[in-house]
């Protein structure tokens, strides 16, 4: 009988590892397009694959995907109430001044919203949510975004008198038990930055500058299960909600109002063993950022920074994977890091 082969001690120890890091094959989930999220059937998703839509239905247009604040409310007012950053969420209004003169303001916002629904080979009741509601692993789901904890009492809305707008009306931003609250930067990649340079240079001694980074406060939890309950009515599958994962985002520095990623579990019907994870991405844009067109495009190198176009990733200036790529490169490898994690908890 021959003799079993013995592996030096560094290589036996780090094979564990590697298997960790590694995960199984089965673990990488591809994401297919289809017309729509809401009443899909966990049967007809195939096996690691990400059912996904955010409704460009005319890619012609910059704007395609993108719906006014107001329009969304009647079109899909389940939505509107679970992925606004509160049910009875309105958009701002506020008191500017501009040369000395107060005036009242009332803010347009127009809506992105991703949809995605995958099935995770594994019980509902055999996911710990709980692990997923950190720092820590929020960093792992997009590397190129730093995260730290925020003092509740340091979250803009709650301090700044000015912000007062974008307060809760039931409770102070990050005080629901269980929530981590997270200040978060991301510096602007690839061209972006030189872009952004010039569009200042253009409005010198004219409107706000536009910073080469994107600033902005959330809260992180696992919904309590009375409003998981709730949900069903959004993803439209009849077994109740084993649980809920949210990242609401309260307050950036630019260009969006607010963010909210969401994940509503459930056991696949018929099929208590497995999971159909039903995930959102929503995002709350400025609509005058939209409008500012014409002083870029009489400016040749900045023909390819319209708002509309980066955002919607459409712009010669979009790069990589996170922010920079546009709201639905970034929506679609947030969802999909998302999965994989699952899938290897």
């Amino acid at each position: 009988m021959p003799r079993p082969v013995r592996l030096p001690a560094p290589v036996r120890l780090a094979l564990p590892l590697l298997a960790v890091l590694a995960g199984p094959a089965s673990a990488q989930y591809v994401t297919k397009d289809v017309p729509a999220v809401a009443g899909l059937a966990p049967a007809a998703i195939a096996p690691n694959t990400i059912a996904f839509t955010d409704h460009r239905d005319t890619p012609s247009s910059p704007e395609s995907g993108l719906v006014p604040f107001a329009e969304w409310g009647r079109r899909q007012p389940e939505q509107k109430a679970a992925l606004a950053p509160y049910p009875g969420y309105v958009e701002p209004e506020y008191t500017q001044t501009v040369n000395g003169v107060a005036k009242r303001r009332h803010e347009d916002l127009k809506v992105y919203v991703a949809e995605a629904r995958f099935v995770v080979p594994r019980p509902a009741d055999r996911i710990d949510l709980q692990r997923f509601a950190s720092l820590a692993f929020l960093g792992r789901m997009d590397p190129a975004i730093r995260h730290k904890a925020l003092a509740p009492a340091d979250a803009t809305p709650t301090k700044d008198p000015a912000a007062a707008f974008a307060r809760r009306p039931d409770r102070p931003w990050c005080e629901a038990p269980q929530t981590q609250c997270i200040e978060s930067r991301y510096d602007l990649e690839g061209k972006l930055p030189l872009g952004v340079r010039l569009a200042n240079k253009l409005e010198e001694g004219g409107a706000k500058k536009i910073a080469e980074f994107v600033s902005f406060q959330s809260e992180l939890r696992v919904l309590a299960p009375d409003e998981a309950a709730r949900l069903t009515g959004l993803t439209r599958i009849e077994t109740p909600v084993a649980g809920a994962l949210e990242q609401n985002i309260f307050w950036v520095n630019q260009i969006l109002r607010f963010g909210k990623f969401l994940a509503v579990l459930q056991p696949v019907p018929g099929d208590a063993g497995r999971t159909v994870v039903t995930a959102y991405m929503t995002l709350g844009i400025k609509a005058d950022v939209l409008d500012r067109k014409k002083e870029y495009e009489r400016v040749p190198v900045l023909r390819n920074l319209l708002p509309a176009q980066v955002l919607m990733g459409n712009s010669s200036f979009n790069t990589g994977t996170s922010i920079s790529a546009g709201l639905p490169t970034y929506a679609r490898n947030r969802i999909a890091a998302f999965a994989d994690a699952l899938a290897k908890e």
